[in-house]
Order: structure tokens, then C-alpha cells, then sequence
């Protein structure tokens, strides 16, 4: 992919299908925990991850519940929105390929247990000359159907862009 077809000109189909496969091959914990890049707009991401009994907290179930899923590990809901926020700042640059973007700071409020697939969808509140902040919701689907927020969360990102410190 080259920086004609992305950010600015508004070729999002082209920035997700890239994204997925820079996931792929060059981010093994988001690869291994089944990191999908569902779609991507301006100033928007969203990304998904499957239920998965590895990354749950697996404790005994309360011998009247012998049928609950064990709750996803919270430290997934915060890689979701760290994830998603940072890549969702990429659409509001000119050169989004060529950016490094660093966390500087993040912010999760977790909600309720996550029992289910999970979704985040990024939005950016700014993106300035050397900072970007965006802000993040996090929803599960439970296996009967029914999806609610799980987490919500504010990531702040360091923005790198190309010949600047």
C-alpha cells in the first residue's frame, strides 16, 4: 500500500485489508489472540477479537452456575482499546504508513465481566502536530446474543510522523 491510497484520500477498505495483514505478520500477540480489523473510516476503527478460553480468567464456576463461561481477562479489553486507538489516528494523517505512534497514556474503565466476542471501536477527539487522543468502547457479545459495553477507555499517543524528532 502505498500513502496515495490512504488517510486523506479516503481509500479505508485498502488501509483495513493493510492493517489486517501488518496484524498478521508483524504483531504476534495481536495475531495470537485473533485480532480482526472489522472496518476502518474517517477518524474510526474497529476491531474485534473471538471468545477464547486462553485468555479468560478461569476460576471455579459457584456450584449453582455450572454452565457460566469464565469472563475475559480484562488486560484484553485494555489491549483492544490501546490498539484501536492508536491505529484509528492513522486515518487522520497524511502519510499514515509512514508514522510510528507510541503510547503516552491510558485510560480503562472496566464495566462488567466480558463473556463473549469482543468488539472496540475507536473514534479520535484530535489529532495534532505531535500528539493524538482517541477515545474507545468496548462491547461483548454474550453467547445467548445480547451485546453491552464491557469497557470504555482514552488512550494519548505520541505521533512520529516522518523527518520530525
Amino acid at each position: 500500500m502505498t500513502d496515495d491510497t490512504a488517510g486523506a484520500t479516503g481509500d479505508y477498505d485498502a488501509i483495513a485489508q493493510f492493517l489486517q495483514q501488518y496484524i498478521d505478520d508483524h504483531q504476534d500477540f495481536l495475531s495470537w489472540i485473533g485480532t480482526t480489523v472489522d472496518s476502518v473510516g474517517p477518524g474510526s476503527m474497529t476491531i474485534s477479537i473471538p471468545y477464547d478460553q486462553k485468555l479468560t480468567n478461569v476460576r471455579p464456576a459457584p456450584a449453582t452456575d455450572s454452565d457460566q463461561r469464565p469472563d475475559i481477562h480484562g488486560g484484553i479489553a485494555a489491549t483492544l482499546i490501546d490498539t484501536a486507538g492508536g491505529l484509528a489516528l492513522r486515518t487522520e494523517l497524511e502519510q499514515p504508513v509512514d508514522a510510528s505512534i507510541a503510547t503516552i497514556n491510558l485510560n480503562v474503565n472496566y464495566l462488567r465481566p466480558a463473556t463473549g466476542d469482543l468488539t472496540a471501536t475507536a473514534n479520535v477527539v484530535r489529532v495534532g502536530g505531535t500528539v493524538g487522543v482517541s477515545e474507545v468502547t468496548v462491547e461483548s457479545t454474550t453467547p445467548d446474543g445480547e451485546t453491552r459495553e464491557v469497557a470504555t477507555g482514552q488512550g494519548s499517543y505520541r505521533v512520529f510522523r516522518q523527518g520530525s524528532d
